[in-house]
């Protein structure tokens, strides 16, 4: 997988052309997905290997894109601590018993790898089914947003439980962030040793936080797993909403790669981080609504503003929309495809 296009690129050496992958790639825009979809719920799809597989390799027959992603959710690890975890069509995510005092934490559980093995099961399925067409990222939540899934007992607009614990009770919210960082250093060397061949840690609501407050309940966290992690010849990609205000902070966790908002010029948020450490994004995902010729001329301009510059990976700012067309979709990767620098 050292020669693959994405690999390369993760590892800042010189590409013919930016690889492609797009964050929730195998996700709800597909029909396909929603063929599987209805015969099972989310859960049942992250937790049953083979379905886990069939749902990753979809982008990849459908699109052709330069890297698959383990089809999972950034909440496993809350559940196998012990969360009481469920999805519902239209609401998201809930957990039934929410982390709120001391003792919600003193019960939470880290060493949880056997309640996660359905993880590395799939990745196995996986890794035989791309046999060796492209590299496989696999992916775990920020301690910070898992946190706050945690807390609040689902999905929150302004994270008032979580900002009062960590003002108002900082050291009970180190105590459920340990633990958090613990069990996700530990089950991305889990998928590591599974076999996959790229990790990306999402933070997905790091814009949440102010710098002093992002810097110590977030940051530091991060640090501690990238530092645990066995990550020879494993490219190591941080994400968060907020990485144009962040990227600087974050490249102090030394990933390879910082994937990048759209609310910023990527040249000039690569220019400002470390010599060697790779950029992805940062391509607006609302423009994938738009015609044709506009796709094609942002992603051209996005390609034109990153000649030259080595460690470049293409992607969205953030996740695919559910309603983008897949037409768009697959329009987008051929034109990426056909660019040559």
């Amino acid at each position: 997988m050292r020669d693959s296009l994405f690999i390369k690129a993760a590892f800042s050496d010189s590409t013919e052309r930016p690889p492609v992958w797009m964050m929730r790639q195998a996700g709800r825009f597909m029909p396909e997905y929603w063929e599987i979809k209805n015969k099972y719920s989310f859960l049942e799809m992250c937790k049953t290997p083979e379905l886990a597989a069939d749902v990753t390799m979809l982008p990849v027959d459908l699109l052709d894109i330069d890297a698959a992603i383990l089809f999972s959710d950034i909440l496993v690890t809350g559940e196998a601590m012990g969360g009481d975890l469920s999805f519902t069509q239209g609401v998201g995510p809930k957990f039934a018993n929410p982390v709120r005092t001391q003792a919600d934490i003193d019960n939470l559980q880290t060493n949880v790898g056997d309640k996660l093995q359905y993880v590395a099961d799939a990745i196995k399925v996986i890794q035989q089914r791309l046999n060796g067409r492209i590299p496989l990222i696999g992916f775990a939540g920020a301690p910070f947003t898992v946190m706050s899934y945690l807390v609040e007992g689902g999905s929150s607009k302004d994270f008032k439980l979580t900002k009062l614990m960590l003002h108002n009770h900082p050291e009970m919210a180190h105590q459920l962030l340990s633990k958090i960082a613990t069990v996700t250093a530990d089950y991305l060397n889990l998928q590591i040793a599974a076999g996959v061949n790229a990790v990306q840690i999402f933070d997905s609501w790091a814009q949440a936080l102010s710098w002093d407050d992002y810097t110590e309940f977030s940051h530091r966290y991060i640090v501690e797993i990238i530092s645990k992690l066995n990550r020879k010849d494993i490219p190591v990609i941080s994400f968060c909403k907020g990485s144009s205000v962040f990227a600087p902070l974050m490249a102090e966790a030394k990933p390879d790669v910082i994937s990048i908002d759209w609310n910023v010029d990527l040249l000039d948020i690569k220019n400002r981080l470390p010599k060697g450490i790779a950029v992805q994004g940062n391509l607006d995902p609302h423009i994938l609504y738009a015609d044709k010729k506009v796709i094609k001329e942002r992603i051209h301009r996005l390609f034109e503003r990153m000649r030259g510059e080595n460690g470049f990976i293409f992607n969205l700012g953030h996740g695919i929309m559910p309603d983008i067309p897949f037409d768009n979709v697959k329009y987008a990767v051929e034109v990426i495809k056909e660019y040559r620098y």
